[in-house]
């Protein structure tokens, strides 16, 4: 309810609003496109905006793309969040790109645990690396591939393929 409306002209606020009216026919709607394979154009369609970091502005580097996707994709893409999440999918580590967790919890989890370490007696090397960059340039068949690994059925990754397909 509090993200912004995609292309399509659709907020999400209204989905919420109608939510009475609209459960029956919204899972018809969708589960046409996802039993098929076959994804709607409008659902392809995105606008990206660059949204500054830090550093020089003038650097590409030091801005993260934001899309704006149709609001059925948003819903979609919660979904399947959650079912990755229950499948275990995602570790109770993960901070990064989860709701709730950020790099200070990540942070406080982490002298969290170097504590308990140091209070047992034992030794802690520590080695810090800078993964800024890293998802700029996964594969989506990696990414892909550790869905199914992690139980999400066939049915969907084609559909996802079909969706993240150029």
């Amino acid at each position: 309810m509090h993200k912004s409306m995609g292309l399509d002209g659709l907020h999400p606020r209204i989905l919420r609003e109608l939510a009475g009216v609209l459960t029956k026919p919204l899972p018809i709607i969708y589960q046409q496109p996802w039993s098929t394979g076959e994804v709607p154009d409008d659902w392809r369609v995105t606008n990206v905006t660059p949204i500054y970091k830090k550093g020089w502005k003038e650097d590409p580097g030091n801005y993260k793309l934001v899309s704006l996707t149709s609001v059925p994709g948003k819903i979609i893409l919660s979904e399947l969040s959650q079912q990755v999440q229950s499948s275990q999918g995602i570790r109770a580590s993960q901070h990064g790109f989860m709701k709730g967790r950020s790099c200070l919890t990540n942070l406080i989890s982490f002298y969290d645990h170097v504590t308990h370490l140091l209070n047992a007696g034992k030794a802690v090397d520590v080695v810090y690396l800078d993964f800024g960059k890293v998802f700029d340039t996964i594969p989506h068949s990696v990414l892909l591939e550790k869905l199914e690994n992690h139980g999400i059925d066939k049915c969907t990754l084609h559909w996802i393929r079909r969706l993240s397909a150029p």
